[in-house]
Order: C-alpha cells, then structure tokens, then sequence
C-alpha cells in the first residue's frame, strides 16, 4: 500500500519531475516531511528500487522565497563541487532552480544516514567534531570559487534586545561601524551550524559520536574563515550558553584552523554575526522549539544572545 500524508505530498508537475530521474522500474512509495528547516519545504521520498529494496531521497522546494535561483545554483554548484572530497554532502541528483519543470524551484539529492542533534547532552563530545568538520571545509581548494560573501547586518539594522546590557551593545555595534578587516578568502558553508550537521545516533555508540553529513549549502561563498567559526559559535552560545560559544572558537583553532591573526579581528567577525542574530531571534527560536527545544522562547534566546555579546566585548584578548 502507497503511504501519502496529505500534508506530505509532492506537488503534481513536481512528482512528474522526480519520476523522471529515478532509475528504470522505481518508483516513489512513500513521502514524508521533514522538519526544522526555516526557508525551504523538505520532503523525504522513499523510493522502491527493481530488486524490491528501497532508498531515500530529499526534495527541497522553495515556495515564494527570495532568491531561489541563486539559492538552488549555488547548493546545486555545491554539491557538486564536494563530490569526493570527503566532506560528507548529499549527492545532486537534479536541480529546476527556474521552476521550468515544478511548481516551485526544487532540488532533488540524496539522503543522508543520521541526524541533528540540538540537545545539551554529549556536547562536551560533539563541539570537537563540529570543529574538525568546519576545518575540512575552509580546507577545499575548488578549481571555481563560489561568490564572494555578504554580510547584511550593519550597524543601522541592528534590534537591541529588550532588557539587554546598553551600554555592551551599543559598544558592539561601534565595532562593526568600522570596515571590515582585510582577509584571504576561503571556501564556506556560510550556515554551518548544529541544526546542518547530522550525526550518527546507533545504539551501538553515545550520541553523536560521529559526523554522518553536511547539508544546506545554499549560501556557499568565499571569504574569511571567521564569518562561519562566528555564525556556528552565535548558534552555540544560543542553543547551549554563552560559554559555548566562546568555547568553539578555541576548537576550531585547536583543530587546526587558521582565523584571522588579531584578536581585534576575530573580534569583528564574531560581534558581527551575534549583532545579525538580533534580527533573527524570533524565527530562529521558533525553528528550535519546533526541532524540540521547547525551553527556547524568544526571551530565553534574548537573554543568551545579550550573554554572549557582553562576553565576546569582555573577553580577554
């Protein structure tokens, strides 16, 4: 019997498509949705092979999100590009990042084994590996670079929390009124961060003792290393305490890592991107509880992200 919940089922000029780049004899048994994303629909599609097995596949739709065809290139460039490499990425199977075929700009990949793991449990164990796998990542050297980042936030759109520490805040937002510190591009994630990493969960082994795979790599760019140690260290300190966040920074250069040579510089980055966080509290927190972490109100975050703030500006250099 085909499973279809209806909440789960892929659009029609959408299946067409996915039917089209499955293997001879298969066809789609099962489809499910998947949780925790804030931009885009997932979908799992439980695929039934010739030899009466099955496999699973990710179908990302993109409905009225800005910027979907870059969005959808540049992952689809992405995906392509780590192909081999050893950073563990879903493989591409299509990609109809104009809608010429679907309903919605999509992108069609495989499925990787594993999953997030938000919890405060097994941290201590999971902040190392977090850290390893980000060095692999600024360790590509693609023959094309992706583009080079942006950073939004400025110190105009800035939303100081209710309640938060003024004078700390308005001491960060100096920090980044001053131009961005000269660096050497890498390759980045550009959304590295727990809830894009999976982990391998079997009972066999604590939880999240090993990487299974990276995913969302819609906003790949080129840039220095510490735009993503910040964003992962913001989400850190958000999901677990301010500690946390500063905690990651060490790993990563602990691992290997190289970020930027002083201290004022590294400062930049990571003031940077908790300030682009207060713009973001609502969505983000709602994503967590969404994922489980029911305790994530808007206000706890608040609190957490005024924490951090005020302790990267107190932070000995």
């Amino acid at each position: 019997m085909t499973h279809h919940d209806e909440a789960a089922a892929v659009r029609p000029l959408a299946l067409a498509w996915v039917s089209r780049h499955l293997e001879a004899g298969e066809r789609i048994v099962r489809t499910e949705v998947l949780h925790g994303g804030i931009t885009a629909e997932m979908r799992r599609l439980t695929v039934g092979t010739r030899d009466g097995g099955t496999r699973d596949l990710v179908l990302r739709t993109f409905v009225d999100v800005e910027h979907a065809e870059d969005r959808l290139d540049r992952e689809a460039g992405a995906l392509t590009l780590l192909t081999g490499t050893g950073v563990p990425a879903p493989g591409l199977v299509a990609v109809d990042p104009t809608a010429a075929y679907c309903e919605y700009p999509s992108l069609l990949m495989t499925r990787l084994a594993g999953r997030t793991v938000l919890d405060d449990e097994g941290l201590e164990t999971r902040l190392p590996l977090l850290a390893r796998q980000l060095v692999a990542i600024h360790a590509l050297r693609p023959a094309e670079r992706p583009r080079e980042y942006a950073a939004l936030t400025t110190a105009d759109t800035v939303v100081t929390p209710k309640g938060a520490d003024a004078v700390a805040w308005a001491a960060a937002i100096d920090v980044i009124r001053k131009p961005a510190p000269p660096c050497e591009g890498r390759f980045l994630h550009r959304d590295f961060h727990p809830g894009n990493v999976l982990f391998d969960v079997a009972p066999a082994r604590p939880a999240g003792a090993r990487i299974t795979g990276v995913v969302d790599w819609a906003a790949t760019s080129w840039g220095p290393v510490d735009l993503d140690v910040a964003h992962c260290s913001t989400n850190l300190a958000l999901l677990h305490g301010p500690a946390w966040g500063l905690r990651f920074a060490e790993a990563y250069e602990e691992a290997g890592g190289m970020p930027a040579a002083t201290a004022s510089e590294r400062l930049y980055w990571r003031v940077r991107d908790g300030l682009a966080f207060s713009e973001d509290v609502r969505s983000v927190s709602q994503a967590w509880r969404e994922a489980g972490r029911a305790e994530l109100t808007t206000g706890v975050v608040e609190e957490r992200l005024d924490a951090y703030v005020t302790a990267l500006l107190d932070a000995p250099p």
